[in-house]
């Protein structure tokens, strides 16, 4: 309900692609260090603390927005700083617990079945949202719609005291080993490039298509029924990663998967319209999934390999995100120095250049023998 509309809430009032995408280069350049900050909480305390922190940050940013109203636009680049912040904290721990309750045996299928479910949960919320947001004049209902979401992440923080604590006494940060790391382990610096090719995609598939669509319909409750049946082909996607036993080449899928992705991008060639811009969500939405799905699995079992293994799961989860992150301000900050509008003609050729660049993804990962056990 929050993040699909919160950008496009910004869009509304400023109809400034530029100020967008500043606010998601500040987003994604303060992200990094909130996982720093989140490690660090994780490894001295538990990362459900980090994990609570962040959902009870949330929670505080959506209610500071609803007070804000019309003059978030006046703050924000500050309220970028927060929102960046809050969901740092969350995304650490989130990912770190995906970690604990994973083994090399299962993570890929757990990964499809998460996926199931997270999409499942955000099918009704784009649409509802939506819905709400075109029975009010003016943006009465992104209000409503922030406020509901507050709410949840409130109650969402309850249902975290659910999830026990890890009690250990291993409570040094080896963050400052990481350089030793990737000196140590060649495989794994080249998976953190993988991640930063990952990125220069994800920087603008994280806002834009909001803003596209809504170029295009011109409703909100239009780009929530699209948001669904994009959630629908995420979630076909997550149910066959869940049910697949054959062997993976990591390699080869990645291949596959980023030339549909590029191939998707280049029909924005033609024109930003609405039946161009269903067309490459679509392919996104099948594709997209493949690689973030065998790229964490692959991602997680050099973890396992990693010198104090265990010991350094945090901090290689803070790595990956500076470099994801990396490459998302990179692609975002070529957005806002080449592209002055929404009908920009270099607006498909960001799109389709970013998207390109996920080719090289396959060259940054080795097929293992403990990716092809079919798990």
């Amino acid at each position: 309900m929050s993040g699909l509309f919160l950008n496009l809430y910004l869009w509304r009032l400023t109809e400034n692609l530029a100020i967008n995408g500043i606010f998601n280069l500040i987003v994604y350049g303060v992200t990094p260090i909130a996982f720093a900050v989140g490690g660090w909480i994780a490894k001295k305390k538990d990362r459900m603390v980090t994990y609570r922190l962040g959902i009870a940050s949330i929670t505080v940013f959506f209610l500071v927005v609803i007070y804000a109203q019309e003059n978030v636009v006046s703050y924000y680049p500050l309220f970028a700083v927060f929102n960046g912040f809050a969901l740092g904290l969350y995304w650490t721990g989130y990912i770190v617990l995906m970690y604990d309750v994973t083994t090399i045996r299962n993570r890929s299928r757990f990964m499809g079945v998460n996926m199931i479910v997270f999409n499942s949960a955000g099918l009704a919320g784009p649409a509802l949202s939506g819905f709400l947001i075109g029975l009010f004049d003016g943006l009465k209902g992104y209000l409503l719609i922030f406020a509901a979401a507050s709410a949840l992440f409130g109650i969402a923080s309850f249902f975290s005291l659910k999830i026990r604590a890890i009690h250990s006494h291993h409570r040094s940060y080896y963050l400052k080993f990481a350089v030793p790391m990737m000196k140590r382990s060649r495989l794994w610096l080249a998976s953190l490039g993988a991640f930063l090719v990952l990125g220069l995609s994800q920087g603008l598939m994280l806002f834009l298509p909001n803003i596209l669509m809504f170029q295009t319909v011109g409703r909100e409750d239009q780009v929530g029924y699209l948001t669904v049946f994009f959630a629908l082909l995420t979630i076909a996607t997550g149910y066959a990663i869940s049910r697949r036993k054959r062997p993976i080449r990591i390699r080869r899928e990645l291949a596959a998967a980023s030339l549909g992705i590029i191939a998707g991008a280049a029909v924005l060639f033609v024109d930003i319209k609405l039946w161009t811009v269903i067309l490459f969500m679509s392919v996104y939405s099948v594709m997209a999934p493949f690689i973030v799905n065998m790229l964490t699995t692959y991602y997680y079992s050099l973890m396992d390999d990693l010198p104090l293994k265990g010991l350094f799961r945090i901090e290689s989860v803070v790595i990956r995100e500076l470099f994801l992150n990396a490459g998302r301000v990179l692609s975002i900050l070529a957005l806002v120095l080449f592209v002055e509008d929404a009908a920009s003609p270099m607006l498909p050729a960001i799109v389709v250049a970013t998207s390109v660049t996920l080719a090289a993804i396959a060259l940054f990962v080795r097929d293992r023998p403990s990716d092809r056990n079919g798990r």
